[in-house]
């Protein structure tokens, strides 16, 4: 599996490129079977991503990075903070990138800064955009401040990320049993089913299981094609009652 590493930090050495390194040793450990490893050094990049906006055209280091990102089974992107978002040349990358060539894929938002209290910067700054490139982002996402190094917890958060990564990567690389056109929607209906979990009020949650068609009938609720029903919270909860 290929997995790629996008690190926005400026300076040598840097703790965005730590913590990338960090995230991406725990990935690969996590991943079965060999991973190949790409990182992409944006500091590296800087002038031909500006040359990108002028003339529209990238050039060789930045289109075999581009090559990279959009065929990677996994991404991890690490930017620094900078006036509470991410940074110029991070967002930068990511406008140069077609609409559509994230679309599905697997990526661990992670972010560096001086204080704690940028810590927001991954739900409102970072998730947001992945969301709109459509990408299938992890629950969890690790920001690392200056005083996190060394710290408890910082470790377990880079775990508990990675483990979330591999399993996703994993799950979405392998064989699709409804064949390639099933493959190909697998990564956003995963998307869909996280997000709806994750963000629906517990009021209008609807329990989703899966059962044989045959039984659908006898639950009282309309069945779907795709062998799932949906029953409403009130039912399974006035079930819980009885």
């Amino acid at each position: 599996m290929k997995l790629v590493v996008v690190s926005a930090g400026l300076s040598v050495p840097s703790s965005t490129r730590l913590l990338a390194d960090r995230l991406a040793a725990a990935t690969a450990g996590r991943v079965s079977g060999p991973v190949d490893l790409r990182v992409v050094e944006l500091r590296d990049l800087a002038v031909e991503i500006a040359h990108n906006f002028t003339n529209g055209f990238p050039g060789r280091a930045l289109s075999a990075a581009i090559d990279d990102v959009t065929s990677a089974d996994g991404l991890i992107v690490v930017t620094p903070v900078f006036s509470a978002s991410y940074s110029g040349l991070f967002k930068s990358f990511f406008d140069v990138l077609d609409k559509d060539a994230l679309a599905g894929r697997p990526v661990l938002i992670a972010a560096t800064g001086g204080t704690g209290r940028h810590s927001l910067v991954l739900e409102h700054a970072l998730r947001p955009l992945f969301a709109y490139l459509r990408a299938v982002v992890v629950p969890t996402g690790v920001y690392a401040a200056s005083e996190d190094w060394g710290a408890e917890g910082l470790a377990e958060r880079i775990d508990r990320a990675a483990g979330e990564l591999a399993a996703l990567m994993t799950a979405l690389s392998g064989p699709s049993p409804s064949g390639s056109q099933a493959s190909a929607q697998g990564p956003v209906s995963a998307q869909a089913q996280a997000q709806a979990s994750a963000q629906a009020p517990a009021s209008a949650q609807a329990t989703v299981r899966a059962a044989p068609e045959a039984d659908v009938p006898a639950q009282g609720v309309s069945g779907r094609a795709d062998g799932f029903h949906v029953v409403p919270f009130e039912e399974r909860l006035a079930a819980l009652r009885v």
